[in-house]
C-alpha cells in the first residue's frame, strides 16, 4: 500500500509516456534526428513529466490517508469528505450522498417502528398487569378446589409478562442498571418466596443454605435471571428436589433433578428461540428464558454455564465474578 498502490492507479498514464517515448525513438531512428537536439528535448520533457508525477503523487498521497481516516466517520456524516479533485469524483461524492441520505432515513423510519413497537408492547405489558392482580385477589378471597392450579397459571402468566418487559428494556438503547455491592442471601430468598406456591404445588423439596456474601451487580436484574432459572428448575422436574448454593469462587448454582438436557441441545440452550427436544415435548417452552439471563449477565458482567444429564437433571452456574464495570 502506497506508492505501489499509486503506480496502479495511474498506470494508464505511465503506460502513455511509455508509448510516446517508445514513438519519440522510432522516429529518431527513422528519419535519423540530431541525436543531442532530440534528447535535449525528450530530456526536458521527462523532467517536467517526473515533476508533475511527484506533485500528483504527493496529492494523492494525501486525498488517500484523508479518505482512510475518514473510514468510520462517514458511517455518521459526510461533512468531512475533501473536495473532488475531478467531475467522475464529483459525480461518485453525489452518489455517496445520496446512498447516506436513503440509509438515514430507512434508519429513521426503522427506529421509528422500533420505537412504536416498544411503546406499544410496554403499554401492554403494564396494562395486563391490572388483570393479572384482580384476578390473583380473587383467587385468594374465594378457596376452589381449582384455586392452587390457578394460581400457578396465573403467576406463569405473571413471568411471561416480566419476561416481555425485560425483553424490550435490554433491546432499547437505555437501560437501568445500578451496579453496586448487593447482598446476595436476599435477592436469592425472594426468588425462592415468589416460587414456594410452586415448589408446595408439585411437592418438590428446596435445599437452599443461606449465604453470607455480597456481589457487585444489578439487584433487580440479578433477581429475574434467579427466577428465569428457577422456573426453569420447577417447569422441568416433575419429583424430586431443586438445590441453590454458593460454590467458590462467588459461583451461584441453581441443581434440580429433572429431565435434564439432551448432550446435543447443550451448546445451544442459550440461543435465542431454541427449545430443544424438551421444547418440542413441551410446546410452552419459548426459547427465549435462557437466552435473556445470559444477555442479562452478561451486561451485569457475570457468565453463566450449564451442565446436565438426561434423567438425572441440571446444574445451571452464574459466575458472579465480574469484569471491572462503572459502580454506582
Amino acid at each position: 500500500m502506497g506508492f505501489r498502490t499509486y503506480l496502479w492507479d495511474r498506470r494508464r498514464s505511465w503506460l502513455l509516456a511509455l508509448g510516446l517515448l517508445a514513438v519519440l525513438l522510432v522516429v529518431l531512428l527513422l528519419f535519423r534526428l540530431p541525436v543531442l537536439a532530440v534528447g535535449y528535448g525528450a530530456l526536458l520533457c521527462g523532467v517536467i513529466y517526473l515533476g508533475a508525477g511527484i506533485w500528483d503523487f504527493v496529492q494523492w498521497s494525501r486525498r488517500h490517508h484523508r479518505l482512510q481516516n475518514l473510514e468510520q466517520e462517514v458511517l455518521s456524516t459526510l461533512d468531512n469528505l475533501p473536495p473532488p479533485g475531478s467531475s467522475l469524483e464529483e459525480d461518485y461524492q453525489r452518489l455517496l450522498v445520496s446512498l447516506f441520505r436513503a440509509k438515514a432515513a430507512q434508519s429513521a423510519e426503522s427506529s421509528s417502528r422500533f420505537q412504536n413497537m416498544t411503546d406499544y408492547y410496554t403499554l401492554w405489558a403494564h396494562q395486563i398487569k391490572t388483570p393479572i392482580a384482580a384476578m390473583d385477589l380473587i383467587l385468594q378471597t374465594q378457596e376452589l378446589p381449582e384455586s392452587g392450579s390457578l394460581k400457578q397459571s396465573l403467576f406463569q402468566i405473571q413471568q411471561y409478562v416480566e419476561m416481555v418487559l425485560c425483553y424490550l428494556r435490554l433491546d432499547s438503547e437505555t437501560t437501568d442498571f445500578v451496579i453496586r455491592a448487593c447482598p446476595l442471601d436476599p435477592i436469592i430468598r425472594t426468588a425462592l418466596r415468589e416460587f414456594a406456591p410452586s415448589f408446595i404445588h408439585k411437592g418438590l423439596q428446596l435445599h437452599y443454605t443461606p449465604v453470607s456474601c455480597s456481589v457487585l451487580t444489578d439487584e433487580k436484574w440479578l433477581l429475574f435471571v434467579l427466577e428465569q432459572l428457577l422456573s426453569n428448575a420447577v417447569k422441568y422436574t416433575p419429583h424430586g428436589s431443586v438445590t441453590v448454593c454458593l460454590r467458590e469462587p462467588q459461583t451461584l448454582v441453581i441443581q434440580d433433578t429433572g429431565l435434564g438436557i439432551a448432550p446435543e441441545d447443550l451448546p445451544r440452550v442459550f440461543e435465542r428461540g431454541y427449545t430443544g427436544k424438551l421444547g418440542r415435548v413441551d410446546q410452552r417452552s419459548t426459547g427465549i428464558g435462557l437466552y435473556l439471563c445470559r444477555r442479562t449477565l452478561s451486561q451485569l458482567g457475570h457468565t453463566i454455564s450449564i451442565q446436565s444429564t438426561p434423567g438425572k437433571g441440571t446444574a445451571v452456574s452464574i459466575h458472579l465474578q465480574r469484569r471491572d464495570l462503572p459502580l454506582e
